[in-house]
């Protein structure tokens, strides 16, 4: 009896034990989601710091300074020779030989292609001897002429006689002149069968192999002087009426360090259909034949100049709520400067932008577009790091934004 009752006192204790420990693990869980929401909302609450100074680089600023600004117009294309040819065949035959290859130079005369001159001359010789023939019989013509006009003088024969000897006369003279035009055509044909040069200059495409055929006016080789060349380049109709023949230009072509100076040789009369533009051509001298036709290029023409202007990298300049702005440093501060713009150029260092107001010489701006800045923040200047012959480590960003408490050592440096 005793021990009966003394399982079921245990039993029911661990059932009171049991209970208890569930009702307390249910109310740690029901509590952890508030926890979890107030610290939520308590992180939200905290309004996120401002930076407490900004780093640039010494490239990502500029000094303004007064500078001479040119107002140049930017023009590309490619380059052409001034002086061309395109050789073709005259007549049809078998290419015998070709003489010349790819980028070698020719001169004026120079025979480039000989076409088989068989027919050619078979057909000369017989065109002399027609001439011959004809000769014979006007030689034959001319003495019955005179022989008639001899007895209708003296009356033996009638005029009309001496009508028909001198009229055919008359037929052998034509046939001979008709003898030596067809003498002319045969050697002029057989002429042609030897192609020549046109022009001086290198061979810039050969289409021909000896042993092909070839008929009338087929292309054989493209001849380029490359003493003179063009830049060939399309002008918009709005900066068309800017430019006239002779002005100079300074040429950028692919593969060469230093600009070339050039002029405006010729403008054409009229606009390209498809791109309503006008094409224009800058003349380049090349005497020692380094520049090679198809090069592109870049020109600019200077249209007109301003001495003593305050000018900034258009990068530099940014729109806000519709007015143009520059980011100024002033005594260490990062300041939004409203500019009142002017006009575009070069200034020396690149392409500008001219600033009526707003600005004075010796303002520090920031020349590159960063995007919106917080105005007002502090800014540091970080040295340009040295130059190593070892490949470099990956630099740190450029603009990177430093707290108080990250800032304060760098300064103690």
């Amino acid at each position: 009896m005793l021990k009966r009752r003394a399982f079921w006192i245990l039993l029911l204790a661990g059932l009171l034990a049991v209970g208890a420990g569930a009702a307390a693990m249910k109310k740690r869980q029901a509590a952890a989601p508030v926890a979890d929401t107030q610290t939520t909302q308590a992180t939200q609450a905290t309004p996120a710091k401002a930076p407490a100074s900004l780093e640039f680089l010494p490239s990502d600023v500029a000094e303004v300074q007064p500078r001479e600004l040119r107002q140049v117009l930017l023009l590309s294309g490619a380059l052409r020779a001034v002086n061309q040819a395109q050789v073709k065949a005259k007549l049809a035959g078998e290419v015998r030989e070709v003489l010349v290859r790819e980028g070698e130079a020719v001169k004026a005369g120079q025979v480039l292609v000989k076409i088989d001159s068989t027919e050619y001359q078979a057909r000369l010789e017989q065109a002399k001897g027609s001439l011959q023939a004809a000769r014979g019989e006007l030689a034959i013509a001319a003495k019955a002429r005179d022989n008639n006009q001899a007895l209708v003088a003296k009356g033996f024969i009638s005029q009309n006689a001496f009508d028909n000897a001198a009229s055919q006369h008359d037929i052998a003279r034509a046939n001979v002149e008709s003898a030596q035009g067809a003498l002319d055509v045969a050697q002029k044909a057989l002429n042609d069968s030897v192609v020549r040069a046109p022009i001086a200059g290198l061979v810039a495409s050969r289409s021909v192999q000896p042993g092909e055929k070839v008929s009338a006016d087929n292309h054989l080789l493209e001849l380029v002087d490359l003493h003179q060349l063009e830049l060939e380049t399309a002008v918009p109709t709005t900066d068309i009426l800017q430019l006239t023949p002779g002005q100079p230009a300074q040429v950028k072509l692919e593969g060469l360090a230093t600009p070339l100076t050039g002029r405006i040789a010729r403008i054409s009369p009229a606009t390209q259909a498809g791109s309503r533009s006008v094409m224009s051509y800058i003349q380049l001298d090349n005497p020692q034949g380094l520049l090679k036709v198809g090069m592109f290029g870049q020109a600019e023409v200077t249209l007109g100049s301003k001495t003593g202007v305050l000018s900034v990298p258009p990068a530099a300049i940014q729109d806000l709520g519709g007015s143009a702005i520059v980011y100024a440093i002033v005594n260490g501060t990062l300041r939004q400067q409203a500019v009142k713009l002017g006009s575009r150029g070069n200034d020396g260092t690149g392409e500008a932008v001219e600033i009526l107001d707003g600005l004075a010489a010796g303002a520090l701006i920031v020349r590159t577009n960063l995007g919106k800045l917080p105005d007002g923040v502090k800014v540091r200047l970080a040295q340009a790091p040295p130059a190593t012959p070892a490949t470099p480590a990956a630099p740190a960003h450029p603009h990177a934004v430093t707290t108080a408490a990250s800032a304060a050592p760098s300064a103690s440096r």
